[in-house]
């Protein structure tokens, strides 16, 4: 773990006192021009940065929390259940305190760099939405937790750290939705996950493999897809499904817009959900009532993870928190028509 430099360290390297890098810094008093030459050299060497975060909050706050979430081009994030339901529940609870929400979006090309934010004096506190395992996204993180600045990520969890979070128990989520397959005299169950860089991935994977064990059975790789999350690739992964279909009935996919590309595209090459194969989902998305037949899937509680969330940053905010917050909410499998039985054949 990368430790983050001190206003001692800064001195040290600098050959000056703690109190003169204070001044530098506050720009208080009368400064040898060499003197501040060598604190700002020392700082920059140093990658130093609490002071300038602890100037802008001296000097007053935003009254803003910033929402941090991934750029997705031609994606209209509000059409998603997944972000709107988020949002809805951070951006109610906010209205409710008379703090402002501003969104604030992560491209995929450019540095994480979380306390930019913060020094810019834009936002008070910051909610990161969407955040996934990748190179630069524990060190930012770091920073901000060694930092004691008010954050808190939603949906993500990172092995070995402990971030403020806010998830759901996908773990048993999956077991649930496995599980109701399996009870239902599927011998074998076809899963559909996201990108492994997300740890809500990887949760459900873990239950996955936890009801296939539990009834005996092993994992069959060839059973295993990826897709994005977007229901394009559930679209896209349905040639290769059905040509296991005449094997393997039982599907599950990993959120409810790739279980419903899957139907979509299922349905084109003459397979329909329901009579043909059944199908689980996750997220309980407002789509999944509408679909032909009506989409059985897992209910997380989204609207209530964003305004858990909120509250964490609040009182991190007004230092009324103690300790971490890693909270996990608990799920529900609704069962609808889509896997509701095929009473034709034996179930594969």
């Amino acid at each position: 773990m990368n430790t983050l430099a001190s206003r001692k360290d800064v001195a040290q390297l600098a050959g000056v006192s703690e109190a003169t890098v204070s001044r530098v810094f506050n720009n208080i008093g009368p400064l040898r021009e060499e003197t501040k030459r060598k604190v700002l050299l020392a700082a920059k060497d140093l990658d130093y940065h609490p002071n300038v975060i602890a100037q802008s909050f001296a000097r007053g706050r935003s009254n803003n929390i910033g929402v941090i979430v991934p750029y997705l081009p031609k994606v209209n994030l509000m059409s998603t259940n997944y972000f709107s339901d988020l949002l809805s529940g951070i951006g109610g609870e906010l209205a409710e305190r008379g703090y402002g929400l501003l969104l604030l979006f992560q491209k995929p090309d450019e540095p994480i760099d979380y306390l930019q934010h913060f020094r810019s004096q834009k936002v008070d506190g910051c909610i990161i939405l969407g955040s996934k395992d990748i190179p630069g996204e524990v060190e930012a993180l770091e920073k901000l937790h060694q930092l004691d600045l008010p954050y808190c990520l939603v949906n993500q969890t990172f092995s070995g750290y402990s971030f403020h979070s806010i998830d759901a128990d996908h773990r048993n989520g999956s077991f649930q939705a496995v599980t109701s397959l399996l009870n239902k005299g599927f011998k074998h169950v076809i899963f559909l996950n996201g990108p492994m860089e997300f740890s809500n991935s990887a949760d459900r994977l873990k239950g996955y493999e936890e009801a296939l064990t539990k009834h005996g059975l092993n994992v069959d790789q060839r059973l295993l897809f990826e897709g994005n999350y977007s229901q394009k690739s559930g679209f896209q992964t349905a040639a290769k499904i059905a040509k296991l279909l005449p094997e393997y009935k039982a599907i599950f996919a990993a959120n409810d817009r790739m279980a419903i590309g899957l139907m979509q595209g299922l349905s084109n090459l003459g397979y329909q959900a329901g009579r043909d194969y059944a199908l689980v989902g996750y997220d309980d998305s407002e789509y999944s009532k509408m679909t032909s037949p009506p989409l059985s899937t897992v209910k997380v509680p989204l609207f209530e993870m964003g305004q858990l969330a909120t509250e964490k940053v609040l009182q991190l905010i007004s230092k009324d928190s103690k300790g971490e917050m890693n909270v996990r909410l608990p799920v529900t499998l609704i069962e609808r028509e889509s896997s509701r039985g095929l009473p034709k054949y034996n179930k594969a």
